[in-house]
């Protein structure tokens, strides 16, 4: 089946949040809904505005994966609401790095130096992913002021932009 990334619409809200919080909160066991998180039902003014941007992955008409990213002001962006759907994970279906591979283009495009990133202890397949695609752990003190903390976040890092 085709693969493609592309923008966010707003037909896509109901699809996103289908894919998110069943991983949040099923797979992982976080106790959160997609009422918890008002930037799923806001994602073009949240996301889409200033330097950001949000991504989705399709298969056919299936939404597999999505992808925020926040401008946070001073050529920084924060990263958020990186997930793929477990049927499409792994390097055989590449949905992640194309999904990364878009935030990237963007990003420098945009002007964006440095992208920040949050995520739990429990997301260690993330971690290794996003160390293999060039992001690097940084302590919560090296957090830009205007980064957008999350309570369960607990991992930090940071992928530098080359201008």
């Amino acid at each position: 089946m085709r693969l493609d990334v592309r923008p966010f619409v707003k037909a896509d809200e109901q699809a996103v949040i289908d894919v998110i919080v069943p991983i949040q909160s099923i797979e992982f066991g976080i106790a959160i809904t997609a009422d918890d998180q008002p930037d799923l039902r806001a994602i073009p003014t949240f996301y889409q505005s200033g330097k950001g941007g949000f991504w989705v992955a399709t298969a056919g008409n299936d939404i597999v994966g999505t992808l925020g990213l926040k401008d946070i002001g001073n050529g920084d962006a924060a990263l958020r609401k990186m997930f793929v759907a477990p049927d499409y994970r792994g390097r055989e279906h590449g949905v992640a790095l194309r999904l990364l591979e878009a935030l990237f283009a963007h990003a420098s495009g945009a002007g964006i130096r440095a992208v920040f990133l949050g995520t739990t202890d429990k997301f260690l397949a993330a971690h290794r992913f996003y160390e293999k695609n060039g992001f690097v752990e940084i302590g919560r003190d090296d957090l830009p002021v205007t980064f957008p903390l999350m309570a369960i976040d607990s991992k930090f890092y940071v992928r530098r932009i080359p201008a």
